[in-house]
């Protein structure tokens, strides 16, 4: 991975010093870090499209158009003829070729990435919850777009094994500067939720299982030779790093290759990372969660030789769900931040990751932020969750 990964993690060493800081999140939560300016810099807030029904991801065709994912199994397609001014509405269309999903709780159909090669191949990648109540998984598929329609659908990737109940199926997807592909996929959900007679979290630390893992596929659902446990007996050759809870924020910095990740804790714990390939980070041997029922620590420690302890920790949990690192040329003095999407505060947090601010600014909004990502104008776009949805693009008010 990308050399710049050890001095990140002694920056963030550095500047907490055993100390954890408050940090006016308009709900006063706890992080590892300094109080950032909610002026927000006068970030200016647009509008492009409303009435999606709780969109989940987001990928561009062109530098006029945008699919977008929605939970209960939509995906539509957002086009202008050439660009959304604020005063012009995209066209959208509800796009036919993809199959029924499992719809319930917090899963339906959930991220979407385009190849590399998109342009040449037309190929778009899913991720999404198939099954029932009583047995579910989190799915791969790849189709093809020819700009009408999803055809060719083709599943390549199945979580190895079944659950009840309708949580924590990740599901972010990530390209790597090799052309693989990285899938978060979730614990399987809080207790009673279990399996093999168990609570299905401890399965996050099971190798056995995908269950709490990133998992590293080619573009045709198989797997890459030099996959860090591709040699280990009874352990997924899948498996790319372990010990995750449900990490809805997933994202490769284009200019260093460093993946960085947001997962959610339990009642506080909710993390921010930068991901190494074999490595354990911990959940749940050791977190910052507290039980939802009990409030007692759901590990003795929250930190432990050979786990991977986090960049930063919320507490209490600000939900993430969404990451972006900006790399555009529309805003100079973004360069290099990471955007966290924070569901419950309804909030972007932008962090500037190597600078002694580390949190600069909190951009509020008025339904929950789900995704984020930098469109092909240079811009930040923020998708938020709600029945009626919203595509906001951000940018600098001067």
């Amino acid at each position: 991975m990308a050399a710049t990964t050890p001095n990140i993690r002694k920056f963030f060493a550095q500047l907490t010093a055993g100390a954890m800081l408050a940090v006016a999140l308009s709900s006063c939560a706890i992080v590892n870090g300094s109080e950032p300016d909610l002026s927000n810099f006068g970030v200016r807030q647009t509008v492009i499209a409303n009435s999606l029904n709780r969109p989940w991801g987001m990928a561009w065709t062109s530098d006029s158009s945008v699919l977008i994912t929605e939970r209960d199994g939509q995906l539509k397609l957002l086009s202008w003829p050439e660009s959304a001014d604020g005063n012009q509405a995209p066209e959208i269309q509800t796009l036919t070729g993809v199959p029924t999903v499992f719809a319930s709780g917090q899963g339906g159909l959930l991220d979407i990435a385009l190849h590399p090669d998109f342009a040449s191949n037309q190929l778009v990648y899913f991720t999404y919850s198939d099954g029932n109540q009583s047995a579910n998984r989190t799915k791969v598929a790849r189709a093809q777009f020819d700009g009408q329609a999803i055809t060719n659908w083709q599943e390549i990737f199945a979580n190895a094994d079944s659950k009840a109940d309708s949580q924590h199926f990740g599901s972010r997807l990530a390209w790597l500067p090799d052309g693989t592909l990285l899938v978060s996929l979730g614990d399987g959900g809080n207790p009673p939720v279990s399996f093999n007679g168990d609570v299905i979290r401890k399965q996050a630390q099971n190798l056995g299982t995908h269950f709490g893992k990133v998992i590293r596929i080619n573009d045709d659902g198989s797997v890459p030779a030099d996959n860090p446990f591709i040699e280990q007996p009874n352990a997924q050759p899948e498996i790319w790093s372990y010990g995750h809870r449900n990490i809805q924020g997933l994202a490769v910095d284009a200019e260093t290759g460093q993946v960085w990740s947001t997962e959610h804790g339990a009642r506080g714990g909710d993390e921010l990372n930068t991901l190494e390939a074999g490595a354990n980070y911990g959940w749940p041997d050791v977190s910052f969660s507290k039980e939802y029922v009990s409030r007692k620590p759901v590990a003795a420690a929250t930190s432990q030789p050979g786990m991977v302890d986090p960049l930063m920790q919320w507490t209490p949990s600000i939900a993430p769900s969404g990451l972006a690192v900006y790399r555009g040329e529309a805003v100079p003095e973004w360069q290099g931040n990471v955007f966290v999407g924070a569901l419950k505060f309804k909030q972007v947090i932008r962090i500037q990751p190597d600078e002694p601010g580390l949190l600069s600014e909190v951009i509020t909004f008025e339904q929950r932020v789900r995704d984020i990502r930098e469109g092909p104008d240079g811009f930040v776009y923020v998708l938020t969750d709600d029945k009626n949805g919203q595509l906001i693009r951000l940018e600098p008010e001067n």
